[in-house]
């Protein structure tokens, strides 16, 4: 099986020369020093330009962060070293290091040093914590010394890379090189170290276009890699996986696998010579820099080579080329295990490996493990790694069957296996790209994705659809088909497929009815699994999902990529790996999953008989369920939230249930909400007590005055008063004709104008005691304005018709003030039809009596009038009692005050 490098470009920046680049290891950043003399940093999740250092005039060839030191150091042509803070961008220190130019900077990774190289033949060791002291040089090469590099197994030796064709391996503390490795042709102008335990390997890469692989113990080159057309400049073991990249002026850069030493990928962006490659341990991302601009690239699967046995509790994992062993029923005893948190798993080494691990399967009963990769697969025994079967194949898949498996070989040619004989084969119709395993066997194609039957081999479906992966449920009822944007969940039925083939009735693409799309979500499936009729997964943005029937459901946000291992029944967790191996468990109860698929089955015998099992702090998330699927009543039933069940209650308007719960809570939000759902159902009496519970006075003067309720609307008056709210007082009591005490809330509040002239229209005989009281505050404030006020008492030529409104007022004050029944309302003359001082002349003058209609209409309780022409008729309408408003800006002209 060959390596899975899926090769993906994240940042493209193009610049001038680029002569270095650097990772950093906890920001997304990446630095280019550049050959016109400038230091960039680039964030390559934003695609944005961060940081900017004008370093010098001169090529900028060496540049690395110090990440403990919020450092950058650069080396350039002028000499010259220097530290900038990569937070404040401030230089922090600079020196002339060498006297040549500066080739190569490398930060030791414990101690406080950095190596610098130079043209001028020597390597430096600079102490920072001692002011930037030189502490040692080292000398040997007889040309320029291009590169070195720290060896990551012991960082007390490094090793150098020289125009004079030779590597040289040194050691801190010695001046003279330990050992000298020759072999190229030409100028060496790279070197890296391998990684991993189990190779002593060095590579370099010279001007004779070679690549060589050399193993420093032995003092040998044990592979020379060929295929570059130009000088080679930059080489690179990658950390992580077992790959060395490798660049050169010819524009490419190369990827070979470190076992096979085959050539594995070839990239080249167009972007002319290649000048330096760098890796990050822990990161699968790679930054390359050339003639016009830096690029990178995120190289190889992040997803670690893992499988678990769900029966079991055993995990398998591998590192590197090691395979371990997990258990996780060894966890300590009595130990709280906590959503999220890494568990404290014990690990076993199980031994190495033939082959790269790149994938690792446990087969359905969990008794063999097949380990794939390098264009093989191995079968071991789960519990003591014997070799049970090997062979090559490009991808292996395990049947539903545990003792059935699939393999893909090179072309279209597809073996069945089956207690490790092969039993058949077949080449598909189309070129097989895929093979998925399962209840049935799949098979991708550019055509789309063909189902077969594992045991006759028959086409069952062809589905024009080509899936990432496919995910099958225990019962082969479900099937999930994961593309690279999107998932769709199916439902297959057998019976179907075998009533089809009984009656000859199998199509071209198979048999149609063989699976019934039952959901699509527009969401990337990054691992998943099945726990009966729910599909469990981790997708793209880091959060873990689970889907049933229709129905979405989140489990958990993450805080970076998790891997679905399995689900244990026994401990209700799902547990999920991340890519540094570390296990980590979830909560999902079993009850509640079997709860929701019964309901979406509509099985509720099954619902009923689940329900008792699942405890009461996990009933209220299954009410929220039984809501989205339209259940709400069974949803009330279920919910243990008093909030959640107050809102279904009034949903559902259960009026009983909601108050019983409204007066649990006593929240003047809950009253309101159920007085405005008992107002909708025409329970009034129950409107009225809610709002009188709420509060809400503005709702109950509606309520009072819609169901003439004159008690009510004085009682609100009184209330409101006492309150303050003196915009709701005035209004009650002007509805119920309490004249005397709507001028005395307009008194009280300082609207004295207002009160004038409320006295005008509605109480004459207050006019000249409110006049007094204007008067007073106004000439506080401008004597002339409070002297222009005319009162009645001294200019009743002023006010004509004053005192036919005071005998006006006495004989309203006297009608019978009663409700009448809305039957009369016909017969009512509206107010503004009326003339009320004819009505009261014709009283005193024992003329006409009035009629029943006039006092019936004197008892009306808008007490607004029409008087004579030469009588003022004021509007109160617009008037807000509490609004504050500063007598000193009323202007009053004298002629119109004397008027």
């Amino acid at each position: 099986m060959p390596l899975r490098l899926d090769i993906k470009r994240k940042l493209t920046a193009r610049s001038d020369r680029v002569k270095c680049v650097d990772l950093h290891p906890s920001e997304p950043w990446m630095l280019c020093s550049l050959y016109s003399g400038n230091i960039n940093v680039w964030n390559y999740e934003n695609q944005q330009q961060v940081k900017s250092f004008e370093v010098c005039d001169l090529p900028v060839r060496a540049a690395k962060f110090v990440p403990r030191k919020n450092w950058i150091v650069s080396g350039s042509d002028d000499m010259q070293i220097r530290i900038f803070n990569y937070n404040t961008l401030d230089r922090i220190h600079s020196f002339e290091a060498h006297s040549d130019y500066v080739r190569c900077i490398i930060v030791h990774p414990t101690q406080p040093y950095i190596l610098t190289s130079s043209d001028d033949m020597l390597i430096k060791l600079w102490n920072w914590d001692k002011a930037w002291a030189c502490q040692q040089v080292f000398e040997g090469h007889s040309h320029y010394i291009m590169q070195i590099a720290i060896n990551p197994k012991d960082n007390n030796t490094f090793a150098s890379a020289s125009l004079d064709r030779t590597l040289k391996v040194w050691q801190l503390g010695a001046s003279t090189a330990n050992f000298t490795l020759e072999g190229h042709e030409k100028g060496v102008n790279c070197v890296d170290y391998y990684h991993g335990g189990d190779k002593p390997y060095l590579i370099s890469g010279a001007d004779d276009r070679l690549v060589k692989i050399w193993d420093y113990q032995n003092k040998t080159c044990v592979q020379t890699l060929e295929g570059h057309a130009q000088n080679v400049t930059a080489v690179c073991f990658h950390p992580e996986l077992p790959v060395a990249l490798t660049g050169s002026e010819d524009g490419t850069v190369r990827v070979w696998h470190t076992n096979t030493h085959r050539l594995e990928n070839c990239l080249n962006y167009g972007f002319e010579r290649v000048w330096t490659i760098c890796c990050l341990k822990g990161s699968n991302n790679v930054s390359l820099g050339y003639d016009e601009g830096s690029i990178l690239v995120k190289v190889g699967r992040e997803e670690p080579a893992v499988s678990m046995d769900a029966s079991g509790g055993k995990i398998i994992w591998a590192r590197h080329s090691e395979l371990q062993q997990a258990n996780l029923k060894a966890l300590p005893e009595g130990g709280e295990i906590r959503d999220g948190e890494r568990l404290p798993v014990s690990v076993k080494d199980m031994g190495a490996c033939e082959i790269y691990p790149q994938t690792i399967q446990h087969n359905p009963n969990g008794r063999f493990v097949v380990v794939c990769g390098d264009g093989e697969y191995i079968i071991y025994t789960a519990m003591a790694l014997r070799n049970k079967a090997f062979g090559s194949a490009q991808e292996f898949v395990w049947a539903q069957d545990s003792s059935e498996y699939a393999i893909r070989e090179s072309g279209s040619t597809i073996r069945i296996f089956k207690n490790f004989k092969e039993r058949k084969n077949f080449k598909s119709d189309f070129s097989a790209e895929g093979i998925y395993g399962g209840f049935l066997l799949g098979i991708k194609s550019v055509s789309g994705l063909t189902f077969y039957d594992w045991e006759t081999l028959d086409l069952v479906r062809r589905i024009e659809i080509q899936p990432r992966a496919v995910y099958w449920s225990d019962s082969g009822k479900l099937v999930c088909l994961a593309t690279e944007d999107s998932y769709f969940i199916l439902s297959y039925d057998s019976e179907q497929v075998q009533k089809a083939r009984e009656n000859n009735q199998v199509a071209e693409d198979g048999v149609e009815a063989a699976f019934d799309v039952l959901g699509e979500m527009n969401e990337s499936v990054r691992t998943g699994l099945w726990v009966g009729d729910c599909f469990i997964y981790t997708n793209a943005v880091n959060r873990i999902n689970y889907f049933v029937g229709g129905e979405l459901v989140t489990i958990a946000h993450l805080d970076r990529p998790l891997y679905v291992l399995g689900y244990v029944p026994r401990d209700d967790r799902l547990y999920l790996v991340d890519k540094e191996l570390g296990v980590v468990s979830y909560q999902l109860l079993l009850s509640v999953l079997e709860y929701q698929t019964a309901v979406m089955r509509r099985d509720f015998p099954t619902a009923d008989r689940v329900l008792p099992s699942i405890p009461k702090e996990h009933r209220t998330r299954v009410a929220h369920f039984l809501e989205k699927q339209g259940f709400k009543q069974q949803a009330l039933a279920v919910s243990t939230d008093p909030e959640h069940r107050f809102e279904l209650a009034v949903a559902l308007e259960d009026l009983d249930t909601a108050k019983v719960l409204a007066q649990e809570a006593n929240n003047p939000q809950k009253w309101s909400q159920l007085a405005e759902l008992a107002a909708s159902t025409n329970n009034l009496q129950l409107a009225k007590e809610c709002m009188q519970k709420a509060q809400d006075y503005g709702g109950l003067l509606l309520l009072a005055t819609s169901s003439g309720d004159e008690q009510l609307v004085q009682s609100l008056g009184e209330l409101t008063q006492a309150e303050g709210k003196h915009n709701l007082s005035f209004l009650s009591y002007f509805l119920v004709g309490d004249l005397p005490k709507c001028l005395d809330i307009l008194v009280s509040t300082g609207r004295l104008p207002e009160a004038a002239f409320f006295a005008r229209s509605y109480l004459p005989d207050r006019i000249s005691e409110i006049v007094e009281l204007w008067k007073v505050k106004l000439t506080s404030i401008n004597e002339k304005a409070g002297q222009s006020l005319a009162d009645p008492k001294s200019y009743e030529n002023l006010f004509p018709g004053l005192q036919e409104a005071i005998e006006t007022q006495k004989y309203l004050e006297q009608q019978d003030r009663g409700l009448f029944p809305a039957s009369v309302s016909t017969t009512i003359v509206p107010n503004h039809e009326r003339n009320l001082v004819a009505e009261a002349r014709a009283q005193m003058k024992g003329g006409a009596a009035v009629s029943q209609q006039s006092r019936l209409l004197s008892g009306e309780k808008t007490i607004s009038f029409e008087q004579d022409e030469d009588d003022l008729d004021l509007d109160l309408e617009g008037v807000n009692i509490d609004d504050n408003i500063d007598t000193t800006d009323i202007n009053i002209d004298d002629d119109l005050l004397s008027d």
